[in-house]
């Protein structure tokens, strides 16, 4: 059994064939998905596909559109944030990589979502990057130690591993990379971290892990990351299974 923490099953790259892809995904073990909003109405979609596959949900403004989120996020979001599918907050953060939305309305965005997470008592679920310095920032001022949250699609160092794990408590997000080629200082930063802080993730239909690279990624796909992941620790598949199982129940207080 294992946990996709972090796909997009509502995406329109699924549109034309979402059934089998929900279907080959538990037909490979992958009994759950968080299935993860970007705006207002992409999140909707991702709450619809969550109640129509029996899958479960988070709801945010991915900082490339913090530009054009709803000045009041939490009144905008309270219609969705009391669905019971709807296990997260986010995904929200910080990216300079691109720079689609101004800084300071990322920063902005991420504040209110970190609001809204306190006052809902929900975890977060974390977008970075190349932003680390400035994203702390925020998180040493907002961040309490009743709050729980995942870094998606961590692919740092084994110090940034270290601060995100020991200052702030956050599981890691692990993903496709760790299985790439060049990927050898993301291995050693999950081998650090310890497999009782790390969740699986495809990010899908992005990021597709070896041997799928090149093809739409999809939750079944976890199951090669995990098969990764196995390698970096010298234990067994059903073990990697069993941790990350529990990491993600715990991290969203998903029933068995």
């Amino acid at each position: 059994m294992l946990v996709d923490t972090h796909t997009h099953i509502h995406d329109p790259a699924f549109d034309e064939d979402r059934d089998a892809v929900v279907e080959r995904a538990r037909d490979a073990g992958v009994t759950d998905a968080v299935t993860v909003g970007c705006t207002l109405e992409d999140s909707a979609r991702a709450l619809a596909s969550a109640q129509q596959y029996g899958l479960h949900a988070s709801v945010g403004i991915h900082p490339h559109e913090a530009k054009d989120a709803p000045p009041d996020l939490e009144a905008a979001f309270a219609p969705l944030l009391d669905r019971p599918q709807v296990v997260a907050v986010g995904e929200t953060g910080l990216d300079y990589y691109y720079d689609h939305s101004p800084r300071a309305a990322q920063a902005d965005v991420l504040r209110a979502h970190l609001s809204i997470a306190k006052k809902w008592r929900k975890p977060v679920i974390f977008h970075h990057r190349d932003a680390f310095d400035d994203f702390c920032a925020v998180l040493r001022t907002h961040w309490t130690a009743d709050m729980r949250g995942v870094v998606h699609c961590f692919t740092g160092d084994a110090d940034q591993a270290r601060v995100y794990v020991e200052e702030f408590g956050l599981y890691l997000g692990i993903g496709g990379v760790v299985t790439f080629k060049t990927a050898e200082a993301l291995r050693q930063a999950v081998a650090w971290a310890g497999l009782e802080r790390l969740v699986l993730e495809t990010d899908a239909p992005y990021l597709a892990p070896v041997p799928y690279r090149g093809r739409r990624n999809e939750p079944a796909f976890t199951t090669a990351t995990a098969d990764r992941v196995a390698e970096i620790f010298g234990v067994s598949r059903e073990r990697v299974d069993e941790v990350t199982t529990h990491n993600a129940r715990e991290l969203f207080t998903l029933s068995p």
